[in-house]
């Protein structure tokens, strides 16, 4: 009988030389030596352990490493992020605060000519409250404006130029705005003219610097009170102006601005920069105009 072929050299192999029952030698783990001492190679770090009973955690160190984000991408992100939020808030100022308006003719010679960009505050309290002598921007209270066709400068170009005038980057023009000087608020008796020509406030005759040279104060007479809550105005190259004079009905009704339709107080000339300058009330000339209903109105 041919003998079994010892396993001498296997020291866990039961009947090895060793006590039968001595359990199993625990095998050496990834990564250390035989003689106890831990391996210092990458290759020999021992792989995150699990709870037993589940799978193997992943080795996160053996992913590869996430791609740069691309320079130009974060770039373009950055800019239309900036230009989004400056277009909100030019609409934003546009809306609440402030608007461009370009001047399209020349009833406001010499204090605004052909082409003149200002800045009309659309906050009416406080020092921008509208009062005789301030240069206000309106809407056409109905009539006083001729028919006008928009210049068709391609429809590309022209919506264009509506986006930016929406948002406040572009000066509104034509349209249906205009223009003119505050001569009586509401309640006042506006009068042309005294002995010397001059314009009559609540029987306060009222010297006026800022005419265009030459002019009159007015080439047609008119006697009316200003109903509340309107203006009557009139441009400073009066020979040049269709203002109040020339749409009213002899009243003052038909010729006064009620409030709603006031854009605003036009605050400074902003171009061409020769020209830049802030307008100041000339509180000098209605000094001495009395409230409306006393002596002389």
């Amino acid at each position: 009988m041919t003998p079994e072929p010892q396993q001498a050299d296997d020291p866990a192999a039961p009947g090895a030389g060793g006590p039968p029952d001595a359990p199993a030698e625990p095998s050496v783990s990834a990564g250390t030596s035989a003689s106890g001492t831990s391996s210092t190679s990458p290759a020999a770090s021992p792989a995150p352990i699990s709870p037993a009973g589940e799978e193997p955690l992943p080795d996160r160190r053996a992913r590869p490493a996430a791609r740069p984000r691309s320079r130009l991408g974060h770039l373009l992100k950055e800019v239309a992020v900036v230009g989004a939020t400056a277009l909100v808030i030019s609409f934003l100022i546009k809306t609440f605060l402030v608007q461009a308006f370009w001047i399209p003719s020349g009833s406001m010679e010499n204090t605004l000519v052909y082409g003149d960009r200002v800045m009309v505050s659309k906050i009416q309290v406080g020092p921008t409250e509208i009062e005789r002598g301030d240069i206000v921007v309106f809407h056409d209270p109905g009539g006083w404006l001729p028919p006008t066709e928009q210049a068709d400068r391609g429809a590309f170009v022209n919506s264009i130029v509506d986006v930016l005038e929406f948002v406040g980057l572009a000066p509104a023009g034509d349209g249906d705005h205009l223009i003119k000087r505050v001569i009586g608020v509401g309640g006042d008796h506006v009068a042309c003219c005294d002995d010397q020509g001059r314009i009559t406030v609540n029987g306060a005759p009222i010297d006026e610097p800022y005419l265009f040279p030459g002019d009159e104060p007015s080439d047609e007479p008119f006697d009316i009170t200003v109903p509340e809550g309107h203006y009557w105005v009139m441009g400073d190259h009066r020979s040049n102006s269709r203002d109040s004079r020339a749409n009213d009905d002899g009243t003052g009704a038909g010729g006064s601005v009620p409030e709603e339709n006031v854009v605003g107080q036009a605050l400074v000339l902003v171009w061409p920069l020769d020209r830049f300058d802030w307008f100041a009330r000339p509180a000098e000339v209605f000094a001495d105009v009395p409230p409306p209903g006393g002596a002389g109105s």
